[in-house]
């Protein structure tokens, strides 16, 4: 795992089967982003099998076959979504493309679970709620920078356990590495990829949705801009907003493409979460100007005083042994269908309703 590469960082924990080989069989279609090598490692440390990979790249699945050798290439991806086997498919296609396939998959009978941003249109969304309630297959997605970092994952169980009290406020910052030479075309395409508070924005309000127990929220504030990349007019380089929770939480975050070359990691990644009682704070990939490229820092104020853990090996990722015991008893403990579509729906009026602040006026 390239720690530097945000494209294709994809975490790998210690194996935590909570199946036995065969009993939760899942495929790949669709691989336009290197996120699928995080759920596909996720999927099988918590016992999945993997059986079928497809894409209609022959290049993108020769490159997945040496991660997963035990996976067949699927001639088309009908092939996959008629085998009687498969229980879930996932994918990381394009994101505009997320929200067509995954009503398909779940017509044919399969949970889905995508890659974030899961829509880039209020349109898609809507179809995908009618097809998820009609059909009763589950619409999963892979909002990595809260279960697939065990400093979130940990930083949750402390708020649980009702270290800070209530939570009143979330501050996010995702600070990416932009590493423009190893995108795809349709990443700078603004129809393709939704725009940066749909993209890499998802991750913030998912993460305060979960971190202050929130089930719905108002956009008070969004912004864009385009501050320095005129080469790419449809990219947004930055953008932020602000949130208030149905039962009056707060909620900022700050997302850009200004991660320095000079960060031995993609992005310094930080959640603060402020309690009644206390506060948290995460360094999620990397300890400024420490000796080491290592993440999972969490630092804990309460009455009791300061504490600090390095989570990294402490929580593992209970996130996607979760997922295949929901698909196997159709029950919702990883996360409720609800959550993962209104962290959607937030990032979509989000980035609709954004301000141009930098860039060209007429996108």
């Amino acid at each position: 795992m390239n720690a530097a590469d945000g494209m294709n960082y994809a975490p790998q924990g210690k194996p935590q089967p909570v199946v036995r080989p065969g009993e939760f069989v899942f495929s790949a279609a669709h691989i336009d982003h290197g996120h699928i090598y995080g759920m596909c490692n996720g999927l099988t440390e918590a016992g999945g099998t993997i059986k079928y990979v497809y894409d209609p790249d022959p290049k993108k699945v020769e490159n997945f076959l040496k991660v997963y050798p035990q996976a067949k290439p699927a001639r088309s991806l009908e092939e996959v979504l008629e085998d009687r086997e498969t229980q879930l498919v996932c994918s990381s296609n394009v994101t505009s493309q997320r929200g067509p396939l995954g009503v398909k998959v779940m017509l044919a009978g399969k949970d889905y679970f995508s890659d974030k941003a899961p829509f880039t249109t209020l349109e898609q969304l809507n179809a995908a709620r009618e097809t998820a309630a009609r059909t009763g297959r589950k619409y999963m997605v892979y909002y990595s920078e809260r279960l697939h970092v065990e400093g979130a994952v940990l930083a949750g169980y402390m708020i649980d356990q009702g270290e800070i009290g209530r939570v009143i406020s979330v501050t996010g910052f995702g600070p990416h590495r932009l590493g423009a030479a190893g995108r795809p075309k349709w990443f700078f395409e603004r129809e393709k990829y939704g725009g940066i508070l749909c993209d890499i924005g998802s991750h913030q309000i998912e993460q305060y949705l979960h971190f202050a127990g929130e089930e719905d929220a108002t956009v008070q504030l969004s912004r864009i801009g385009n501050y320095a990349h005129p080469e790419y007019p449809e990219l947004e380089d930055f953008g932020d907003c602000s949130l208030l929770g149905k039962n009056g939480s707060t909620n900022y975050f700050r997302v850009d493409w200004f991660n320095p070359d000079g960060l031995r990691t993609w992005g310094d990644g930080r959640t603060f979460i402020l309690g009644t009682e206390g506060f948290i704070e995460i360094r999620k990939y990397i300890n400024l100007a420490a000796d080491t490229v290592d993440g999972n820092h969490v630092f804990l104020v309460n009455g009791k005083g300061e504490k600090y853990v390095n989570a990294t090996g402490v929580t593992g990722y209970p996130f996607f042994g979760q997922l295949i015991l929901d698909c196997l008893n159709r029950t919702e403990n990883a996360m409720t269908q609800a959550h993962a579509f209104k962290a959607a729906e937030l990032c979509l009026l989000a980035q609709a309703r954004a301000v141009r602040v930098a860039g060209l006026s007429s996108l």
